[in-house]
């Protein structure tokens, strides 16, 4: 995907990208809000982030990504130099100066490949141990919507099944933030990247709505803030 705020620019990025082959854009937009709504519905291996974008700029965006079970690799694509050292902070894989060079491009792509390979490997062993009829059995940590605790213990939600974890939910927290998972009050973790829109009720109480449920999670006053930048609101 590229995310930049000027036309000619991701039509430049698009033909680097079409004559190194080996490559697809699934996808362009033209501010964060709009890569948000993107990614969703083209999920990708890479975001190539501009910088200085009106709304959010690309570092923030960066950072929110993060918080995503399987982030994408983020390639910043800026006209200026000096932001290298705060893109790095936020785990981009390479920062490319306009106008770009294709042989720092094929560069930067060599880097993507290696970056996607190492995710592949680490996700297939990213699974947990439940209890289901009076044995264990191993689901995948990203197929958990969301968690609830239950006085000691908890309770983990997938798509379609409900499993009993005698972690508690502080524990589970500790383990799987890096994952994805993000406490919206004492009683919840969400997987961030499970999350299908988010609302206010009257009175000003945060709700998310996970993908495929429609039971709303309230979010506590203290976390709002929080989960906000996590999305890249």
């Amino acid at each position: 995907m590229i995310v930049d705020d000027e036309a000619p620019a991701r039509s430049e990025l698009r033909f680097l990208l079409d004559e190194e082959g080996n490559t697809e854009v699934v996808a362009e937009a033209a501010s964060v809000s709009e890569a948000i709504e993107k990614l969703k519905e083209y999920p990708c291996d890479v975001v190539f982030l501009d910088i200085n974008m009106p709304e959010v700029n690309g570092l923030k965006f960066a950072a929110g990504l993060q918080c995503l079970t399987s982030p994408p690799a983020v390639v910043f694509v800026s006209a200026y130099s000096e932001y290298a050292l705060e893109a790095f902070q936020v785990k981009a894989v390479d920062y490319l100066v306009k106008p770009v060079e294709t042989d720092r491009l094929a560069q930067a792509l060599t880097h993507v490949r290696d970056n996607v390979n190492l995710r592949i490997a680490a996700q297939k062993s990213q699974r947990i141990a439940v209890e289901k009829n009076g044995g264990k059995i191993f689901i995948p940590i990203d197929s958990i919507r969301y968690v609830m605790a239950r006085d000691d213990y908890s309770l983990l939600q997938t798509e379609t099944e409900r499993f009993y974890s005698p972690m508690s939910l502080t524990l589970f927290e500790k383990r799987y933030e890096s994952h994805g998972f993000f406490r919206v009050h004492r009683g919840y973790l969400i997987n961030v990247s499970h999350v299908e829109s988010v609302s206010t009720q009257q009175g000003g109480t945060l709700l998310v709505n996970m993908r495929g449920f429609d039971e709303p999670i309230p979010v506590s006053r203290r976390r709002a803030s929080a989960l906000k930048r996590a999305l890249g609101m």
